[in-house]
């Protein structure tokens, strides 16, 4: 994608940023970046992996989330945040909310989350999920210290085990990641959870389309998202990752080509970037 068209899809995702609001129409957006409005929704997917409805319905969820969190009555809220109606939120938009905007006010006090643990090329790891989707993969020694992980992201939420013969779901989606991690095979198309603010989940969803094998630095990962000075808040997004692999935060370096950070430990992190670079050599 020649360099002029990402800076117009850059200033274009801004302008849904500033204009969160508003109606924005294909057309309208296709006339800020001077394209027709079809090949700025081809171009807009290609180069973000949203279409720009998506997009746009993830600022205005991030500013939901601000003005939950402040105490905001729940119409309110979804109405400052832009959403024309209460059941566009209980509804489609919902999905990347995770939960209801009253559970989510309330801290998830509630809500339940089925985890299974298993044996992976990369040690134990904890997967767990909503009904939304995986909220949390993680990795550590031994199955207690991924709980006391889990109940620490999750302080209001039921826990509920899933023994091995009830959990047929779980159990293949944790042998897809580790199929994944260990012999190569696409990054599974798992259904995702994904909790953070807008600029967050933007920084998870652009990781997200990163092919594997790639690596980039920090300050490229926020050229990439349309922030190029907030390479410091890039970074505290990959440290707040909770899905592990799926969302391939081990793909981000420092500017000197230098690990960096990684939640679970610089020999998975080193592991994983050599196993991928072994696979496209």
């Amino acid at each position: 994608m020649a360099t002029n068209t990402v800076d117009r899809l850059i200033e274009a995702a801004r302008y849904i940023e500033q204009h969160a609001h508003e109606r924005l129409t294909l057309a309208v957006l296709g006339e800020q970046a001077s394209m027709s409005p079809s090949r700025f929704q081809r171009v807009f997917k290609a180069a973000f992996g949203i279409s720009p409805k998506a997009y746009q319905d993830g600022v205005r969820m991030g500013l939901l989330k601000q003005s939950l969190r402040a105490g905001n009555g729940v119409t309110q809220a979804i109405y400052d945040a832009g959403f024309g109606s209460i059941s566009r939120v209980y509804g489609e938009a919902s999905r990347n909310l995770g939960m209801k905007p009253t559970t989510y006010r309330a801290g998830g006090e509630g809500e339940e989350i089925v985890y299974a643990c298993r044996a992976t090329a990369l040690g134990p790891m904890m997967l767990a999920a909503t009904a939304s989707g995986v909220c949390f993969a993680q990795f550590d020694d031994d199955e207690a210290a991924l709980y006391s992980r889990l109940e620490a992201e999750f302080p209001k939420a039921s826990l509920r085990a899933s023994p091995a013969g009830q959990s047929p779901l779980l159990d293949s989606w944790i042998e897809s990641i580790d199929c994944h991690i260990s012999a190569g095979a696409p990054r599974p198309d798992l259904p995702l959870d994904m909790r953070g603010t807008a600029f967050q989940i933007k920084v998870w969803q652009f990781l997200m389309q990163v092919p594997r094998g790639q690596v980039l630095s920090y300050g490229e990962l926020a050229q990439r998202v349309g922030h190029p000075k907030a390479v410091r808040a890039v970074a505290s997004a990959c440290a707040r990752n909770r899905i592990a692999v799926l969302i391939p935060c081990h793909r981000v370096l420092r500017g000197d080509g230098g690990l960096g950070g990684y939640r679970w430990g610089l020999d998975r992190k080193r592991a994983l970037i050599a196993s991928e670079r072994e696979e496209n050599a």
